[in-house]
């Protein structure tokens, strides 16, 4: 006996969302950032490095490494950048030309979101109760409507916000993530695009650098497929077998498989609790919602699936010691599962979830913009002291077309708040509109009024000219600079910014005892003075903005 289905859509609340402002939600999502700045620090700088010196053939595209040091990078992500740079490069320039497919990535990522939970949404199991006179929503249209909703949840993740737009490996991860799900969701209805799916995306996975999780989620589509009532769906489990092995050689062959496991202390749990709380913000609680409501439906394909994908990504971010990047991986599993709590939600949530969505990106866009103004205005007085505490070097760059953007996203969310807060009360995907559309808000404001400043404070540039800066004009192109045990981060931006060698890779003693070098680099915290080594003479440090504690330090041979 079927279990009866707990979502109650009329037909009137499965309209879709009209195309125009989903892609113009969706280019306010994916553009602003795109544009207009440098490689910011630490991962985002590191895999960039990497990239450019595949393209400038500093270094081997099989054997990646950065100042001598061999980085542990996936060989995929950094193809697809390299070859971008130099496809794009000369036009572009390297940082936007390498930016350009991982925006791509993103693309795909919400787009196979949306074709995913719109196959899911399909099947009989998901599908709303029927009415007694008629009246519930139709198949399609229920699912185009729910695919509308996964893609806002997806949107409105905090996790995703900055994580997605770098061009770091997990973002192809995320892509193969969320057409893997798609390849199980289509299976009873897309014969050909199903397979050709799971084939492409989980051997991707495994290329990108995550070969572990793409079996994982091969074995536990396998056991859902299997235990499918659909014919077709079953068919397609071998299928996954194929995907699986595919995988598996990938990894192999490249260097994917590799121990990164760093499994968390008791100490540590309350920390990476914090983490899922906020990273998944607000579809964790959507899907919490989900799993209680369906839980007669967990043995169908629409529930089982992306609870197997949402906890295996929860288990990899587990045994990595809580690493975010993992984490992400989950994203779309919990977008869809998000989706499927939409259609059995109360009104009083859907309208706690609409005034707490307005008041906070509402404030959160009004202090944006009052820190803009004290920026260029000096007013109000507070916060520009504020402002010039926290970049003191930083002068205001005015820029009209960035100003033009931030009014029109701004009068865009007046009038989307104008329009949800009236009698909007059927569509299905509405109490999610607002939290999507505020965090693409907050992300464009940021990304066109604040971008200078932030290029400022997280772009390596400044502090690499500090660096240059310190040495005699004889100095400054050096034929190779000393800096071992100097991290990736820093070696990246010195490669690319400065154009030095940098040797990280030479111990300390043997660069003392070799004239090869002209130029050392040393790092210390502050509070902890370097004293010159014989030979050498100290001719001046450096320190990135708002970094009050670690010192870089430039030694020149006597």
């Amino acid at each position: 006996m079927n279990t009866p289905s707990p979502a109650l859509v009329t037909q009137s609340g499965a309209r879709r969302l009209p195309r125009l402002a989903l892609l113009l939600l969706c280019a306010a999502y994916v553009l602003p950032g795109l544009f207009g700045r440098d490689p910011w620090r630490s991962a985002d700088l590191i895999a960039f490095g990497q990239m450019a010196a595949m393209a400038e053939g500093r270094t081997s595209w099989w054997a990646p490494m950065l100042g001598g040091v061999a980085t542990d990078a996936a060989l995929l992500p950094n193809w697809l950048g390299a070859a971008a740079i130099l496809a794009l490069g000369p036009l572009l320039g390297d940082a936007l030309a390498a930016r350009v497919p991982f925006a791509l990535l993103l693309t795909s990522v919400l787009a196979g979101v949306w074709y995913a939970t719109f196959h899911l949404a399909r099947t009989e199991a998901a599908q709303p109760a029927p009415f007694a006179f008629g009246g519930e929503a139709s198949p399609v249209d229920y699912a185009r409507a729910m695919a509308d909703g996964a893609l806002l949840a997806l949107m409105a993740c905090l996790g995703l916000l900055q994580l997605g737009h770098e061009t770091t490996p997990e973002l192809m991860q995320l892509a193969a993530v969320a057409w893997a799900l798609y390849a199980f969701g289509a299976a009873p209805y897309r014969y050909l695009q199903a397979r050709i799916a799971v084939l492409t995306a989980l051997p991707l996975l495994a290329g990108a650098g995550a070969p572990t999780v793409a079996v994982m989620i091969a074995a536990a589509g396998f056991g859902i497929c299997r235990a499918s009532q659909y014919p077709q769906v079953r068919r397609f489990a071998p299928w996954v077998l194929v995907a699986a092995l595919l995988s598996s050689l990938a990894g192999m062959a490249l260097g994917g498989w590799r121990v990164r496991l760093d499994a968390p202390g008791l100490a540590d749990l309350p920390s990476i609790a914090r983490q899922w709380l906020w990273f998944l913000w607000p579809a964790w609680l959507l899907a919490l919602w989900t799993i209680w409501r369906w839980r007669a439906h967990w043995s169908h394909r629409h529930i089982s699936l992306p609870v197997a994908v949402a906890a295996i990504a929860l288990a990899a971010n587990l045994a990595m010691g809580g690493r975010d990047r993992a984490l992400m991986l989950g994203l779309p599993a919990f977008a869809v599962l998000a989706a499927f709590a939409l259609p059995t939600l109360k009104r009083s949530t859907t309208a706690a979830i609409d005034w707490f969505s307005m008041f906070f990106f509402t404030l959160s866009a009004l202090v944006i913009w009052t820190m803009y103004v004290a920026l260029h205005t000096g007013v109000p007085a507070k916060q520009a002291s504020i402002i010039a505490r926290l970049i003191p070097s930083h002068l205001p760059q005015f820029s009209l077309a960035a100003l033009a953007l931030a009014l029109a996203g701004t009068v865009a969310w007046v009038a989307l708040v104008r329009w949800r807060t009236s009698r909007q009360r059927e569509a299905l995907w509405k109490s999610l509109v607002l939290p999507a559309c505020g965090v693409a808000l907050c992300w464009l404001l940021l990304m066109t009024l604040w971008l200078p400043a932030l290029d400022h404070v997280r772009s390596p540039r400044v502090w690499v000219q500090r660096v240059v800066a310190t040495l005699p004009p004889e100095n400054t192109a050096p034929a190779c600079v000393s800096a071992p045990g100097l991290t990736p981060a820093p070696v990246a931006a010195l490669e690319h910014f400065a154009r030095w060698r940098v040797d990280a890779a030479t111990p300390m003693a043997d660069v003392l005892a070799s004239p090869a070098c002209p130029v050392l680099i040393r790092q210390t915290q502050q509070r902890q003075p370097l004293a010159a080594p014989e030979g050498w003479r100290i001719v001046g440090q450096a320190m990135r903005p708002r970094d009050r504690d670690e010192i870089t330090w430039i030694l020149i041979r006597r």
